[in-house]
């Protein structure tokens, strides 16, 4: 048995799916956009970072261990 369909049907049949996906597991979505933001946020600060001062690596670390 084989089954044929147009463009215009596939093109719903994945409109549906994909609506159904977000539907029921819309963490999904929320995943993948927060990840989006996260990779926007690190690209700015990457290219901030070019443009400032270079710091040794101690220095860091002892502000995250609190010693200043």
């Amino acid at each position: 048995m084989e089954i044929s369909m147009n463009q215009e049907q596939l093109k719903n049949l994945i409109k549906t799916a994909l609506v159904e996906v977000l539907e029921e597991r819309h963490d999904l979505l929320h995943d993948a956009i927060e990840e989006a933001i996260e990779d926007v946020v690190l690209a700015h600060a990457i290219e901030e970072g070019k443009s400032t001062e270079l710091v040794q690596r101690e220095e860091i670390f002892k502000l995250l261990e609190g010693k200043t």
